[in-house]
């Protein structure tokens, strides 16, 4: 039979009965409507049931009639807990003032993040949040609804555009987009534009200014190539001279490459090491013996206990020691000079920046010896050959 409906609140005991007349008590149980259930027989004259604890203590007339005797087993119910936690008081009210508390730490501010602001200091962000209330170890109940919060503090920030307040357990998460101001022209003073090189003139654009030079036109370096003073000697002015110069440019290199590369390569054997660690000191519980590798890396992760948003004095740290050994990969004279061309062409584009162009390359001298190849290479470079020089005025003039 299926137990009654809340017998676990209304509480209830298993009895093991003993005695000759077991089916005779069980016919009158039924004839009393006294619900049992998960009734079973342990021997010949002996069988065990479970009862309500109000049904209980309506046994015992019965259990005379039939001359059984009864054991109780098990208490089970709300009935019997509740009676167990009066006997220990202090643990009880142990519980409740931990569960107490534990609400309303759960109920405060322990944290506040700034997230999306650059101009805004988090600082100040922190400053106007704590005047509208929004402050660790601030009460949650005493904090306005979020879209007014988000609203005054929109008021106190200047430059931003939209602010979102939201509230992630213990932690007020401050969301900011600020504003997009115009960009500043750059105030610049009156200058020529120089050759930062010798050059030969491949491509002139004066945006302001004079051009001096032309194409195909040889210069050297901290010539003139587009003026700031505009006019005749009796009647000038200056202004900030704009434009591009570009010019062929020859660059030498010394070049050397060894025919043999060696890399550091892990074989996929590794051993792991494990340590409790308490605040500074670490404690090995874990791969003791030494390494049995000639030549490894150890990589260490740190993996801290958390509370809340707080990393405790307290973790686990793992030290993974990957055995590596050296590969030895050889080179062809060829390969070894296709490799430092390259290496030159990526640092005449990288120190020359953008629209750099390389038109040609001439190997002055090479050579092989020791296990390198030796080159001094030439290189024909189309580039920007523009700088600035200001201009200063006299203070007769």
């Amino acid at each position: 039979m299926k137990s009654p409906t809340l017998s676990t609140v209304r509480g209830s005991v298993v009895i093991v009965v003993t005695g000759g007349r077991v089916e005779e008590l069980m016919n009158l149980l039924a004839a009393e409507h006294i619900v049992i259930w998960n009734v079973r027989a342990l021997a010949a004259q002996k069988a065990e049931m479970q009862v309500l604890l109000s049904d209980f203590f309506r046994l015992r007339p019965l259990l005379r009639r039939t001359g059984c005797r009864m054991k109780v087993s098990q208490r089970n119910g709300l009935p019997f807990v509740w009676l167990r936690l009066r006997k220990r008081s202090f643990f009880t009210a142990g519980i409740l003032i931990f569960f107490v508390t534990l609400y309303f730490l759960s109920s405060m501010v322990w944290d506040v993040k700034v997230e999306g602001n650059s101009r805004l200091t988090t600082d100040e962000v922190l400053r106007a949040a704590r005047a509208e209330g929004i402050y660790p170890f601030q009460w949650e109940g005493r904090l306005a609804p979020q879209d007014k919060l988000a609203k005054q503090l929109a008021l106190r920030l200047p430059g931003v555009s939209w602010i979102g307040v939201s509230k992630e357990g213990t932690t007020v998460k401050i969301e900011i987009v600020e504003a997009k101001e115009p960009q500043k022209a750059e105030l610049l003073n009156p200058r020529h534009l120089i050759s930062t090189a010798d050059a030969v003139v491949t491509h002139i654009y004066a945006e302001q200014g004079r051009p001096v030079v032309a194409q195909n036109m040889r210069v050297k370096k901290g010539a003139i190539l587009i003026s700031g003073t505009l006019g005749d000697e009796e009647n000038s002015q200056t202004v900030v001279a704009k434009g591009e110069v570009k010019g062929l440019v020859w660059h030498e290199y010394n070049l050397e490459v060894p025919l043999t590369h060696r890399t550091q390569v892990y074989t996929g054997e590794s051993k792991e090491k494990l340590y409790l660690v308490l605040g500074s000191r670490a404690i090995q519980l874990w791969g003791y013996g030494k390494d049995p590798y000639e030549s490894s890396k150890v990589v260490t992760e740190l993996d801290p206990l958390t509370w809340r948003s707080y990393k405790l004095p307290v973790g686990w740290m793992t030290e993974k020691v990957m055995e590596n050994s050296t590969l030895e990969e050889k080179l062809t004279p060829q390969q070894a000079k296709n490799e430092a061309l390259a290496a030159a062409h990526s640092d005449i584009l990288a120190k020359n920046g953008k629209g750099t162009k390389i038109m040609s390359q001439k190997i002055l001298h090479e050579k092989t010896e020791n296990g390198k190849v030796y080159m001094k290479v030439l290189f024909e470079v189309e580039q920007n050959i523009t700088g600035e020089l200001p201009l200063v005025h006299n203070q007769g003039e």
